[in-house]
């Protein structure tokens, strides 16, 4: 939202400007009307102007880039003064670059201002500031700015050069005094109120208060925020800096130093040689001082713009080292003492280790004797980390030395060294006798100055002496004349008149030099304060009338004539009358002139492209006082910027660089000496693209078939060169693409017809002109224009609800009765919420909805809404339909219901168990849960939320096991589901292994049950193998139900061994190892008589099942794997059937039957596998069957 004002420029009477923000910080805009048109825009910035601190003489200039629709109006003004001046502000315009450029050729100090950029057209107008600051030349010795004199009290210009500073009036402050407290700190008040002799306290702080007020609110436009003020000091490495913290509001703010009122030049380059240097750090600002002289003391200011942001003073005693500190070798643990003396008392000075300051510490002990002139840094318990070069500053004056630190050989390794008691260094040198010597020179200077003190007022004044008698005047022949140049016949100018005495003979007009062209005469006159004789002479030589020399006298006047002027005629002239003479020098010549041949070649145009280098030159012969000028377009060129003039002793080259289309014009030198100028004209040609056609677009005609549009040829700019033909291309409103329509002749035609249109549909064009140097930027037509008349459609049916729930609504509608012969291409839905007025589109023009029913997913929860729908044709959107019933946005009445739910979940013991359960109801159901239809322990959590419910046992035991049930329930009606849950933990390691040979090469292994057999009905068992041959165990076994199991193909003569292992949904147990099974133990006879042994034992008997099948439920896409044992001698024949159909030859399953372990394996179960799977067993002495269900879940 914008906040509205009126605004006094820029608008009519009664017209309200609209102050809008632009993306440009720094840049204000005003609206002028409430709506824009479409496609219209006021006035902005996309490049503001940068400020700018230049030297004097140095060519400044500004450059701006502006946008708007129409094209703004760009004018240039200052805050204090005058900007018609075009030999000193110049106005620019580069259409290629769309660059406003504002220009100040040979810059002067009193240019130095605010100016302000304005950019404006009849929607409205734009403004940016920027500064201007000259630093003067020789600035120190110029009197400063008169803004500075006029400046009000606390203001940073009041500090002026000490040169130019007034003499204080009696009980007046000097400024000074305020600027240092408005930075400083409390405790410093005290000291600089004693420096300037300020005792009314009281006073001072109340006025100082009202002065931070005004100055905090002036920096404000500038900072954001100013901390962390430290004041200037002495650095270890021989500068001196001050520092700041402060954001600016606009980075591109001109920072400013100032030294007493004087602004200070500096660097931002670390590596550059400048003696001031501002280096930033994020936030912090420092400002640095090298090579530091007596002279650098003094008030230094930081401002931004024009607001002063920080004063400190920088003090500089003058003292100097008598004795500096020396060079000190310590041996580790040992304490190192720097001492040094000075001149002058100085109750502290800095030291510094490693250019780092040292403070009094448990490190460092400093001293300083009572009469404050021998100083001593202590360097306690030496390590080697402590060499380095130390350092002690007093004021600007400095020395230093190395610390040498030497490892103790004395020292036991591996043992730290205790600290010594000796010290090492010192100066070698009595300083307690130095220092005395020092301070009765100090009591001697400081007696004999109060003795000159006390003298002083004893002694008469001097006398002053006489005036001195009025001096006889002796006439003095004019120096330094100015020269000046004769066409006409010459007079010699009129020097100041000289007062003689009336009895002696004086020049009252003397000579001057003259310059005269070849054959005109020239006059030399002489008037004297009497009437005398004369004499003339010319290089020494006397001159008498004749030869084409006229001597005449009339009275005191006395003249002489040179009646055609030749080279000989050329000299010094001299005029004497007694002992009083003049002279003036006589110079011929001729104006300038150009060999033909050169002259020619000049001017012939140079034809360049843009962004190449323009050359010109042109010789001419060598003379005195000869004056060479370049001028474009009657503006007389200076070097710099991308303008280089060199001038030679017989020629003269203009180069103009990076030329654009607005460097194109007239090119003259101009040669000019005192007798008069001569001038050669050349043109100027930048090539480049043509500028764009000049609009706007005019529709000429348009029918169901046909458009035909219109433009106008480049306005002033084609370029360079003619245009040659314009490249029309067009596009389809609503589309992305542009296609080439054709191309016309400039020669013959600015318009062109398109015959491939459709009726109702827009287009939008764009025209390019080209020229051999290439295409000009587009012209565009500035709304789409359609072919034909707009036929927009029937309104569709009313929307009808077909379904509605909290996050969708389905909608359908009927297409309208009447599409009035135009063809519908879609629809656009619009919804509207109760006690709103306001319909919202759901989808936009150029996305219409191709089908008659569309569900709206931008609906809130619980809130009503009405629809309604408009047919889409190429015209556009038709009528709306009558709008829909309100419906609520809210599900309806379902009877609750569970989605994808898992039946089965296993837990290890002692882990959390998560039953996570998603369901569907409307109204919201209650949710209760079961334990084997029991209600539920208290120590089991439940969490519901919306659309969900959560069982949770903390620590889950095996007694957790069960079958648990949820139960939803509504009004509508009510559902529940099983979730089968075991809680188990890897079984125990089964009993003993049985090993008996019953068949020649088959052993039956046994062995007893785990203990967990009977907790866990799906725990199995595992057997493993290793004979002496491979020494690698392998499994001969899985999912074995029963405790016993054959192998078979053993070989006589290997030892074999085996492993059981019960497995369950946890993993394997730990395995439990068979007896040695070898060659030649535990063998039986092999039977001669088939089935019988020798003993009449007989081993056949009908077929059995040992492990039966058991139910399966797997999810649809799982894989099955389903078992059984079966027994029976001889072996029995198994076949496998699905709902009493045979699969065992069905390639949907994989069947296998290994030494009566049974297995069918489906690798995806679909939804026919479901039924009764069934096993059949049979041999010649029966048969045996098993089944189960295989119920397979959606």
């Amino acid at each position: 939202m914008f906040r509205r004002i009126k605004v006094t420029g820029g608008t009519a009477t009664g017209q309200v400007g609209i102050k809008k923000k632009s993306r440009v910080p720094g840049v204000m805009i005003t609206q002028f009307i409430e709506e824009l048109p479409e496609g219209k825009s006021h006035p902005d910035f996309t490049r503001k102007p940068i400020a700018l601190t230049i030297q004097e003489g140095k060519f400044a200039f500004f450059k701006a880039i502006v946008t708007g629709d129409p094209q703004p109006t760009v004018t240039w003004r200052r805050n204090n003064g005058d900007v018609s001046d075009v030999s000193r502000y110049q106005t620019k315009y580069d259409p290629n670059s769309n660059e406003h450029t504002f220009e100040m050729p040979n810059v002067m100090p009193d240019q130095a201002d605010t100016y302000k950029c304005f950019a404006m057209n009849e929607y409205g107008q734009a403004v940016v500031t920027v500064v201007l600051n000259v630093i003067a030349v020789g600035f120190k010795k110029n009197k400063a700015p008169q803004e500075a004199a006029e400046a009000p009290d606390g203001n940073f210009k009041t500090i002026r050069p000490k040169s130019e500073q007034p003499e204080k009036k009696d009980g007046e402050i000097d400024p000074k005094f305020w600027e240092l407290l408005i930075s400083a700190d409390k405790k410093d008040y005290e000291s600089i109120c004693a420096q300037f002799g300020v005792t009314d306290f009281r006073v001072m702080l109340k006025k100082l208060n009202l002065m931070k007020k005004e100055r905090q609110e002036e920096q404000a436009e500038f900072v954001s925020n100013l901390s962390n003020l430290r004041h200037i000091k002495v650095n270890g490495d021989g500068t001196a800096s001050f520092e700041l913290e402060m954001d600016l509001i606009e980075q591109s703010s001109s920072i400013f130093l100032y030294k007493d009122g004087v602004m200070v030049p500096y660097t931002k380059e670390l590596g550059d040689k400048m003696k001031h240097t501002l280096n930033k750090v994020g936030k912090k600002y420092i400002f640095s001082l090298r090579d530091l002289m007596p002279d650098d003391a003094g008030l230094y200011q930081l401002d931004v713009g024009n607001v002063n942001m920080f004063s400190t003073e920088f003090k500089i005693p003058m003292v100097e080292f008598l004795v500096k500190i020396q060079e000190v070798k310590a041996i580790e643990r040992e304490d190192a003492v720097f001492e040094c003396v000075l001149s002058n008392p100085f109750s502290k000075i800095l030291w510094f280790g490693k250019n780092l300051p040292l403070e009094q510490d448990d490190k460092y002990d400093i001293q300083v004797s009572e009469d404050k002139l021998i100083h001593r840094l202590v360097v306690k318990d030496c390590l080697i980390v402590d060499k380095g070069i130390y350092s002690a500053c007093a004021g600007i004056k400095s020395c230093n030395a190395w610390l040498v630190v030497e490892a103790d050989k004395n020292a036991q390794k591996g043992k730290k060294t205790a600290r010594k008691t000796t010290r090492a260094g010192g100066s070698g040198m009595d300083l307690q006798k130095v220092a005395e010597e020092q301070q009765v020179k100090l009591v001697k200077e400081r007696e004999e100055r109060i003795e000159q003190i006390k003298a002083a007022p004893a002694a008469p004044p001097p006398e002053s002496p006489p005036a001195p008698a009025p001096a006889k005047a002796e006439p003095k022949a004019p120096i330094d004349a100015e020269p000046r140049i004769v066409s006409e016949p010459a007079a010699a100018a009129d020097p100041p008149v000289v007062e003689v005495g009336r009895t002696e003979p004086g020049i009252s007009c003397g000579l001057s030099d003259i310059y005269v062209l070849h054959g005109n005469p020239a006059e030399l006159m002489v008037k004297m304060n009497m009437d005398c004789d004369s004499t003339w002479f010319t290089d020494g030589e006397q001159l008498n009338s004749g030869a084409g020399v006229t001597i005449t006298k009339d009275g005191s006047s006395h003249k002489l004539t040179i009646q055609s002027c030749k080279d000989d005629d050329s000299g010094v002239y001299r005029f004497a009358s007694g002992d009083q003479s003049t002279q003036g020098k006589v110079t011929i010549g001729g104006v300038p002139e150009f060999d033909p041949d050169d002259l020619h070649k000049f001017s012939k145009p140079v034809i360049i492209r843009v962004g190449q280098n323009a050359a010109f030159k042109m010789p001419f012969p060598p003379q005195e006082s000869l004056v060479v000028s370049w001028f474009k377009d009657d503006t007389e060129l200076k070097d710099g910027g991308g303008v280089k003039i060199v001038r030679e002793p017989n020629h003269s080259r203009l180069l103009l660089r990076d030329c654009l289309r607005t460097d194109a014009g007239e090119i003259k030198i101009q040669l000019k000496n005192p007798v008069g100028a001569v001038e050669a004209t050349s043109k100027l040609i930048v090539l480049d693209r043509p500028g764009p056609p000049e609009g706007p677009v005019e529709t000429v005609k348009t029918t169901s078939t046909l458009i035909e549009i219109k433009w106008n040829p480049p306005k002033d700019d084609d370029g360079g060169s003619a245009v040659t033909n314009y490249i029309i291309e067009r596009q389809q409103a609503g589309q992305a693409l542009w296609t080439k329509l054709g191309d016309v002749s400039a020669d013959q035609t600015t318009s062109i017809r398109d015959r491939n249109v459709t009726h109702g549909k827009k287009y939008n064009y764009r025209i390019y002109a080209e020229n051999p140097e290439g295409l000009s930027d587009t012209l565009e037509t500035a709304d789409s224009i359609m072919a034909g008349i707009m036929i927009l459609s029937g309104p569709p049916g009313a929307p009808t609800v077909v379904s509605a729930s909290k996050t969708c609504i389905n909608l359908t509608w009927t297409p309208p009765e009447d599409d009035r012969g135009v063809p519908i291409i879609g629809y656009q839905l619009e919804k509207r919420k109760k006690d709103t007025n306001q319909w919202i589109a759901l989808n936009a023009l150029n996305e219409p909805i191709e089908d008659v029913n569309y569900a709206v997913k931008e609906v809130t929860d619980g809130a009503e809404y009405e629809f309604r729908v408009s047919a889409i044709n190429e015209s556009g959107a038709g009528d709306p339909s009558p709008p829909s019933v309100m419906v609520c946005a809210k599900n309806p009445n379902m009877r609750p219901c569970f989605k994808d739910p898992v039946d089965f979940i296993v837990v290890r013991a002692g882990n959390s168990a998560r039953v996570k359960i998603c369901y569907e109801a409307e109204p919201p159901p209650q949710i209760t849960w079961l334990k084997d239809d029991e209600p539920i322990s208290p120590w089991i959590n439940i969490i519901t939320t919306e659309g969900m419910s959560q069982l949770v046992i903390p620590s889950s035991k095996c007694s957790d096991s069960a079958i648990y049930t949820i139960k939803a329930k509504n009004s509508v009606g009510e559902a529940s589901f099983d979730i089968v849950v075991r809680v188990t933990d890897e079984p125990r390691t089964p009993g003993p292994v049985e090993l008996e040979q019953t068949v020649y090469g088959k052993v039956a292994v046994s062995w007893a049950p785990s203990p967990d057999q009977q907790l866990d009905d799906r725990l199995y068992y595992v057997v493993s193998q290793c004979n002496s041959n491979t020494r690698v165990w392998k499994n001969v076994a899985d999912r074995l139900f029963a405790n016993t199991y054959t192998v078979n193909n053993l070989l006589p003569g290997v030892e074999y061994h085996f492993r059981i292992y019960a497995k369950n949904d946890m993993g394997l147990s730990d395995p439990s190892q068979s007896p040695t099974w070898g060659a030649n133990s535990n063998r039986v006879p092999i039977p001669s008589n088939g089935g019988k042994s020798s003993s009449g034992v007989s081993f056949e008997r009908p077929p059995s099942i040992l492990v039966p099948l058991k139910v399966h439920t797997p999810p649809k896409g799982y894989k099955l794997y389903m078992t059984c044992a079966v027994r029976g001698c001889p072996t029995p024949t198994v076949s496998w059937y699905l709902n009493d159909v045979c699969i065992n030859f069905d390639n949907n399953y994989y069947i296998t039957n290994s030494f009566g372990v049974c297995s069918m394996y489906i690798l995806r179960v679909r939804s026919k596998d479901s039924g009764v799977c069934k096993v059949v067993a049979v041999n010649s002495f029966g048969q045996a069957e098993c089944s189960t269900k295989l119920i397979v879940r959606d």
